[in-house]
């Protein structure tokens, strides 16, 4: 497939999606939501991908937003459509079975904020700023920034942001836990692919594994996510990749694992 709103290429098991709208500061409009959605289909086919990562081209702005063009454009049925298709990408994030990483080179904004709260984890340039600016154009958060928002950082914070539509930089978002690791902007991408090389060298079947049971194990109560890990854990052990880990330990030796989803 031909892409016009974003750059897609799988190299050494990572995929990387990079946003390319530079002049509209790489603004979520439907044309791109279609293609990211479309490329997410490629990495969930493909069997050689083991880590994604999301990025904006340029240096000012991972994503700036949802195309306010459009937005302004709609009725509120159009508007409910436009969010659902919205969210139906960017919920597919947290439900791949390979760890997301956001490398955020500049603004995210609005759906771009939103975008990178559905990744794994986020690597942010210095030059980053984060922010749910919504409020100030007379709407909310659309693609699922009052629920991701409020249960990362908690719901006072996430108020307070929402309410003001206020942005924070890079050292506030490490603060307030948004972020995991600031790097230089030169950097970012050396470090996330560093990071996405060592998830890569893991055992498919138990990221996957690691990776449902943190985010299902939030929904619920605390006995029932222990339930979660311990079948999880269990199902781990029937895996190609397990047998490879013990025995490695046991040699003494470092683990190739090669075990696929489907062992």
């Amino acid at each position: 497939m031909t892409y016009e709103h974003i750059n897609f290429e799988i190299k050494d098991a990572i995929a990387t999606i990079t946003f390319n709208r530079p002049k509209a500061l790489n603004a979520l409009n439907r044309a791109l939501l279609n293609e990211f959605a479309a490329a997410l289909d490629r990495v969930e086919e493909s069997g050689d991908v083991r880590v994604l990562v999301l990025t904006g081209s340029g240096d000012k702005a991972f994503v700036a937003g949802a195309d306010i063009t459009e937005i302004n454009q709609l009725s509120p049925l159009g508007a409910k459509h436009f969010a659902r298709r919205g969210l139906e990408a960017i919920n597919r994030l947290p439900q791949l079975a390979i760890p997301v990483i956001a490398a955020v080179n500049g603004y995210a904004l609005g759906g771009g904020t939103e975008m990178a709260l559905a990744c794994d984890f986020i690597y942010a340039a210095e030059t980053a700023h984060f922010g749910l600016p919504e409020i100030n154009l007379g709407i909310i958060p659309g693609f699922g920034g009052t629920q991701r928002l409020a249960r990362l950082i908690g719901p006072n914070m996430a108020r307070e942001m929402i309410y003001t539509g206020k942005m924070i930089d890079a050292a506030q978002a490490l603060q307030l836990g948004i972020v995991n690791r600031i790097c230089t902007p030169d950097q970012l991408l050396t470090d996330v692919r560093g990071i996405a090389a060592t998830l890569a060298s893991k055992g498919k079947v138990a990221l996957r594994a690691a990776k449902q049971s943190i985010n299902n194990g939030l929904n619920v109560d605390l006995a029932s996510g222990l339930a979660m890990e311990n079948d999880a854990f269990a199902l781990c052990l029937a895996s190609e990749d397990a047998r490879e880990g013990t025995s490695a330990f046991l040699e003494k030796r470092k683990p190739e694992f090669k075990g696929a989803l489907t062992d």
